[in-house]
């Protein structure tokens, strides 16, 4: 028997990963816009839809589709709810359109139209048979009888060409030759911290006032109000729970640790509780929820760290013995990343009989801090762990619980870490952390914003971590810190920073990117308000943030021309327009320099000889520019930034240059 041949053909669908593997990405509110080639042999007029519903719905939508040229057709739906929706297209011979178009060159060329008029009645009486609605099944007979009524071909042909008959008959098409792409598209939608935020990235004992004491939730809870001043939106714990005693690590990650080391925070578990308890001198879990209201009501929310990995001493050890691998003398096998040694840390072993036991484990871990008031994680060392374990565990999280987030601490190759974040991981580390010079920069930007990337992994640029002190903060003073922060806040909607970096702090063990006496393995007090911090710097930077909404997106980052290797200029806008950004930014922490900048006249609209308006949003200067080309002078020490923002223009040329 022969095969079904469908005459219309949907191909090149954008957006679609992995032939429909994995899904896309957006936020709540967005509409996401679907393309694709649809073609069919000869010259009948095509009519296509994108149908989409939520996942859980049973009907689906529809949104109409239009022809852009070359057989490219384009449309959009509106993404109202945190959820995941599917999509398709459907595309059908137009009958009425083709007929439409035959009439007009018909009567164009003056030839007799009769038959065609007959065949125009007869499209629309057999729409009548299709027609649900009762207004429009009276509303389309009258305009019948007013066609059959009419004393001229010309009278007759007009009222079949009016506008709103062509509107039933879309409504009411015939699909009976209709063509459906072969797969169902998936979007999920995230809500909108999954595309802006400010994190804050807080060691919770070492928010106290005590030396040498830990501190506890309530402490934490004090620092609150000095965070949200800065403008951040969420503070991120590191692990908060029991710590070994096994192995456990001194000072400088040392492997003798004294009687009052408290021990690296990652070592987990202890006869005190596991994955699921807090660690006793923090407090109680109520006081754990008690400080995540504290941020609630500061408009912060509260992210916990994830790591999947035991102390020997976890209670793990002894319920699932069967969860980890054993070195020939019975001992369980620590974890290690030559050269790097973590004799304090013992790993799950996710492969085996044991496999359910362990993801129905890790998942309720989860759900049961969700159930404490959090609602995004960042989750430690994800590419040390099966990918479609994580495929599974977000999935599954997702369903019932929408709203959550997750971070993929990966720092990993580039294949993996993209894996990660097409598997499902509302967010992504990335290596923003080591590119420092312009021609790095612009070529990193270009490929987390351009292409296909943007369409499953959102950057979340950190400027710092526990584990990563750069060199260039190392070497490059206050100067540095405020270039990184800048950079970090205003190339990408996402970025963190963790607690220290506000001060400055760059003290480093000799040769690495360790923080020389790391809180990791030790109490520590700091002054928050220590001579040379930069938290006035960080609060104004985070105020233009939330006044610009075009500083809240990702992919309408453009680079302009800056004629000084170290200065780097780029611009965001809105889609709409109405607000329009330039960013110039010194690299350089040691000197000042001068650039000539350029901005994009014709894309802004702006006539060579037209003046505009430039505010310099940190200092609250105001220029009044001609030209495209302008001096800048960038000195590291007084302002190693100028974010400009245009006044007084909608700039619809440059908005659709960026989208």
């Amino acid at each position: 028997m022969r095969p079904a041949i469908h005459s219309i053909l949907i191909e090149n669908v954008h957006p679609e990963l992995n032939c429909g593997r994995y899904p896309v990405k957006r936020e709540v509110g967005d509409a996401l816009e679907v393309s694709a080639d649809i073609l069919k042999h000869g010259h009948d007029v095509l009519a296509a839809v994108i149908k989409y519903r939520e996942a859980s719905a049973r009907g689906w939508r529809e949104t109409r589709m239009r022809h852009t040229g070359d057989d490219r057709w384009i449309g959009r739906f509106p993404l109202e709810a945190n959820s995941r929706y599917l999509y398709t297209i459907q595309a059908w011979t137009d009958q009425f359109e083709t007929w439409r178009e035959a009439l007009g060159k018909r009567l164009a060329a003056r030839q007799d139209p009769r038959v065609e008029l007959l065949e125009g009645l007869q499209l629309v009486e057999a729409a009548l048979k299709r027609i649900t609605n009762d207004a429009d099944r009276r509303s389309l007979e009258r305009l019948l009888e007013n066609v059959r009524a009419a004393p001229t071909d010309l009278e007759k042909s007009e009222l079949l060409q009016g506008e709103t008959l062509r509107q039933a008959m879309q409504r009411y098409a015939e699909r009976s030759d209709a063509a459906t792409y072969g797969r169902e598209l998936e979007v999920v939608v995230d809500r909108l911290a999954a595309r802006y935020a400010a994190w804050y990235e807080m060691f919770p004992r070492s928010q106290g006032t005590t030396p040498g004491v830990g501190a506890s939730f309530k402490d934490c809870e004090a620092r609150l109000p000095d965070i949200q001043a800065m403008g951040f939106d969420l503070v991120y714990l590191v692990p908060i729970h029991p710590i070994g005693t096994t192995n456990r690590k001194g000072p400088n990650n040392s492997t003798e640790a004294g009687p009052g080391d408290p021990g690296s925070p990652y070592a987990i578990g202890s006869s005190e509780g596991g994955h699921t308890a807090v660690h006793p001198e923090l407090g109680t879990l109520e006081d754990f929820r008690g400080f995540v209201q504290a941020a609630r009501e500061l408009g912060m929310e509260v992210a916990l760290d994830i790591a999947i990995q035991c102390s020997p001493d976890h209670p793990y050890i002894k319920e699932h013995p069967d969860w980890f691998r054993y070195r020939p003398d019975g001992t369980v096998r620590y974890a290690e990343n030559p050269p790097k040694k973590y004799q304090d840390i013992v790993n799950i072993e996710f492969h085996g009989p044991h496999q359910d036991s362990v993801w129905r484990e890790w998942r309720d871990v989860v759900a049961f801090w969700i159930e404490q008031g959090v609602s995004t994680f960042r989750i430690d060392n994800p590419h040390t762990k099966p990918i479609p374990f994580w495929e599974w565990l977000i999935r599954d999280i997702q369903e019932q619980h929408p709203e959550v987030i997750f971070l993929a601490e990966a720092f990993t190759r580039p294949k993996l870490l993209k894996a990660l974040a097409k598997a499902g991981f509302t967010q992504s580390y990335t290596y923003f952390t080591w590119r420092n010079f312009k021609r790095e920069l612009i070529d990193y930007l270009e490929e987390l914003t351009q292409g296909d990337a943007p369409e499953y992994l959102r950057p979340h640029f950190f400027t710092n971590t526990p584990d990563i002190l750069p060199e260039f903060l190392q070497d490059g003073g206050r100067p540095a810190f405020q270039i990184r922060f800048v950079l970090a806040a205003t190339l990408s909607s996402l970025y963190g920073i963790y607690n220290g970096f506000e001060l400055c702090e760059a003290r480093a063990l000799p040769g690495t990117e360790e923080y020389l006496d790391s809180e990791k393995y030790q109490y520590k007090v700091w002054d928050w308000d220590r001579p040379g911090n930069i938290k006035d710097y960080i609060a104004r930077v985070n105020r233009i943030r939330r006044e610009n909404p075009a500083l809240q997106e990702l992919t309408n980052l453009r680079f302009h021309s800056a004629d000084d290797e170290n200065v780097l200029f780029y611009g965001k806008s809105t889609l709409a327009g109405d607000n329009v950004l330039f960013i110039a930014v010194n690299l350089d922490p040691f000197e000042a320099h001068q650039a000539i900048i350029e901005f994009p006249l014709a894309e802004m609209g702006v006539a060579e000889t037209k003046a505009f308006q430039v505010e310099e949003l940190l200092s609250g200067r105001r220029h009044l520019w001609r030209g495209a080309r302008h001096r800048i002078d960038l000195d590291p020490e007084q302002n190693p930034a100028a974010i400009l923002r245009l006044t007084g223009w909608t700039y619809r040329d440059y908005v659709e240059t960026c989208f």
